[in-house]
């Protein structure tokens, strides 16, 4: 039996081709007015070549979304990338649109993010490292905020900003709990005013959000001068525009705000632009990146993070209602050995065939394939295959999903890239063309703040109840007396569960979803709505994946994936 290569050591042997050609496969030319090189095999579009596709037809929007994620793996990354090929397999003109790795997971316990076997995203090394910059160009956007919010107030502090009501926290890009909560300007009166802070993750950055969902320079700047960074002590709101702070963060931004593109290993166009995580922000790559897709393919395949609780409803109740997209199809991407965890198996039985708790955990897929179809898209599955899985439940899981009117496909991308998803590519291009989308929100923007939480919370993840203390209700009817209250909702929590609990896997029913904090970001122009005990700042698990990440003696790098 041959050795299973490890993902850096495919991406390691790609044969790349020169970013130029791949751009040309789009029909984008070989000028400078066109693209930046950022190296051999990466370059940023130019936003003013992209104006010059204003007129041009929009091509087909699919949306690739899985299961509630489990410790045995789903694989959407890795199966976008796959579905691209296929599209391109099969004659079809398709790029793939896809988050930056964040450095925080990349060395803590997901380990990177540039899809996985055959069916990766290239040069990987680079991809889940600092790749153009963009995450610290976002980061150093956002900590100039804060430097300037504690700087004005060091010299005299004209806006009369109350000490004790700063909202905007510091972040970084890395997994680090010590610094969730903090206290600053220590040291004297050379220092300035103590008070309490803290940091996010860069993911959960506002400054993120804003940058994946601003359409130009113009509306980024704009949304980041409607920052809310803190209140007067008569509780008047204080925003970024009032330090003068938007200028000098939008010139931060204003090259990493051109997408990214790559390929695939197949050679292929992928666009990789901007991260936000989906359990703790809205999960889905920048607009502008989406839209260019559109512009240069007749397919564009899109992922949103995590499973389609969180990643789908935040991209189609966020992002596709703040920028007018309206995908064509949803790809629910499932693997069975993540289903026979829902039905109750430990991580180290999956190897073996059991029927039973198959039959157990589809109840997980059949949640979300319901939930998809509230949005008026029609779905399609990828069974993401792994090599343990028998005949007897694929077949199971195929025919457990005819009997809910959808089609289930094999796909065996990562052993086998695109050739591997060629069924898959021909039954999505087929679904779209028979089956028209009538793509709907779950909400109206009229609907009360605590009604479209309700509304998500029992529609979606099917719990009994929303249940928020009079802080939070009295803050919610605050930003609705402040001119928000038509703002879409982005709700943070475990990613691992329907409902709060980690733990409760499957598809629970009648458990409840309380509140535990609510921030305004005016900017970006959704209210976040933390529940449970989602941290904003993940922290390192037991073993990171930085024990293993290493420079080996020819100076190539081990561990990252």
């Amino acid at each position: 039996m041959s050795e299973v290569k490890s993902d850096i050591q495919i991406a390691r042997e790609a044969q790349m081709q020169p970013i130029k050609d791949i751009l040309a496969k789009v029909n984008v030319p070989d000028e400078s007015s066109a693209f930046s090189p950022m190296g051999r095999h990466i370059a940023k579009i130019n936003l003013e070549y992209l104006d010059t596709l204003k007129d041009k037809p929009d091509g087909k929007l699919i949306l690739v979304t899985a299961i509630t994620p489990t410790p045995a793996g789903e694989g959407k990354t890795t199966t976008s990338v796959g579905l691209n090929d296929g599209l391109n397999k099969i004659g079809k003109k398709s790029i793939v649109c896809l988050r930056e790795p964040s450095l925080g997971p990349s060395f803590g316990m997901k380990g990177g993010a540039a899809g996985g076997g055959y069916a990766q995203v290239v040069p990987m090394e680079q991809i889940n490292l600092h790749f153009t910059g963009d995450f610290h160009a976002i980061t150093s956007a956002h900590n100039l905020l804060s430097a300037l919010i504690d700087n004005h107030i060091y010299w005299g502090n004209k806006l009369n900003i109350d000490v004790r009501r700063i909202v905007w926290r510091r972040v970084m890009d890395m997994n680090d709990r010590a610094l969730r909560s903090i206290n600053v300007n220590l040291g004297g009166v050379a220092n300035g005013f103590p008070r309490e802070d803290g940091f996010d993750i860069t993911v959960a950055s506002e400054i993120m959000a804003i940058f994946c969902l601003a359409n130009s320079i113009e509306d980024l700047e704009k949304r980041i001068g409607n920052i809310t960074v803190a209140y007067t002590r008569d509780k008047q709101p204080i925003f970024a525009k009032d330090l003068n702070a938007h200028g000098p963060m939008t010139v931060l931004l204003k090259d990493a705000l051109r997408p990214n593109i790559t390929q695939t290993l197949e050679n292929n166009p992928a666009i990789i632009h901007g991260g936000p995580f989906a359990n703790i922000a809205h999960g889905c790559n920048s607009v502008i990146a989406t839209k260019a897709g559109l512009k240069l393919a007749d397919y564009v395949v899109t992922e949103a993070g995590f499973g389609a609780d969180l990643g789908a409803e935040k991209f189609l109740d966020i992002k596709c209602r703040k920028s007018n997209l309206k995908p064509s199809c949803v790809v629910i991407v499932a693997t069975i050995r993540a289903l026979k965890m829902h039905g109750g198996l430990a991580k180290d039985e999956l190897k073996n065939e059991n029927l039973e708790a198959l039959k157990k955990g589809l109840v997980n897929l059949e949640r979300h394939i319901e939930n998809i179809k509230k949005f008026g898209l029609p779905v399609a599955v990828a069974v993401n295959h792994f090599i343990a899985d028998t005949d007897k439940e694929v077949n199971e899981l195929i025919n457990s999903c005819n009997k809910l009117g959808v089609k289930a496909t094999l796909c065996m991308h990562w052993a086998n890239g695109g050739e591997g998803t060629k069924d898959l590519a021909s039954h999505v291009v087929e679904l779209i063309d028979k089956e028209k989308a009538n793509f709907k929100f779950l909400y109206e923007d009229k609907t009360k703040l605590f009604e479209k939480v309700e509304t998500v919370a029992k529609e979606i993840y099917r719990a009994s109840e929303v249940i928020a203390d009079s802080k939070v209700r009295a803050q919610l009817k605050g930003f609705e007396d402040q001119g928000y209250g038509n703002l879409p909702i982005c709700i943070a929590k475990t990613q691992y569960s329907f409902s709060t609990d980690p733990s409760l896997k499957g598809a629970p029913t009648g458990h409840v979803l309380p509140i535990r904090e609510v921030r305004l970001s005016s900017g970006a122009e959704f209210i976040v709505v933390i529940c449970g005990e989602i941290m904003t700042m993940p922290g390192l698990p037991r073993v990171p994946a930085a024990d293993s990440i290493k420079l080996n003696d020819k100076g190539e790098i081990e561990g990252l994936f």
